[in-house]
């Protein structure tokens, strides 16, 4: 979702030093590795900082074309977050894109291990009654993609900035929504 189907605007290095996290390293996995009432407390602080976040997310270019396109061949649409729940649903609240989303496929860091362990695409498929080869996981980074080749279906690599630093873990490459969405046709 972030930096995907949204303009990324977080900055995990930033996040790492105001947790008081060791940099570099994945920020849920260092609070997973904390004393119980530590890590519940980081979980609460993070949630504070990942909602502000969330309050001043927009949709990326091409977002709304490329999920009506979707919409309207029938696709079924979940999203997989290493984010909250509720600040899920509040990115796309403030993207105003929660129109094409239903909310038990919005899974959140409570609903399944974070990627890039493939529980979350696996839910979603079992929730729809899909086959992996009938799935697409999209994302903009090195776990999207780990995570949808661990569950088995297709990857796609979004990258704005054209570097596409992980496109060996991906079945296909693009460096916008647009793009992606030219693909459909």
């Amino acid at each position: 979702m972030d930096g995907t189907l949204t303009v990324a605007v977080h900055d995990f290095d930033a996040l790492r030093a105001e947790l008081g996290l060791r940099p570099k390293e994945p920020i849920l996995e260092q609070i997973a590795e904390a004393p119980e009432d530590r890590a519940r407390q980081l979980l609460a602080q993070l949630d504070e900082l990942e909602l502000g976040l969330a309050r001043r997310a927009r949709a990326a270019d091409g977002a709304h074309a490329l999920l009506e396109r979707l919409c309207a061949r029938g696709a079924r649409l979940g999203i997989v977050t290493r984010n909250s729940f509720a600040n899920a649903v509040e990115t796309l609240r403030a993207c105003e894109l929660e129109r094409f989303f239903a909310p038990e496929c919005v899974l959140g860091r409570e609903a399944a291990a974070p990627k890039p362990d493939p529980e979350g695409i696996r839910q979603l498929l079992a929730h729809w009654g899909a086959e992996p080869h009938q799935a697409v996981m999209v994302g903009d980074y090195r776990y999207d993609l780990l995570a949808g080749r661990a569950a088995g279906t297709a990857t796609v690599y979004v990258d704005i900035r054209g570097g596409f630093e992980f496109a060996e873990h991906a079945d296909v490459a693009v460096d916008s929504l647009e793009a992606l969405a030219a693909l459909l046709r």
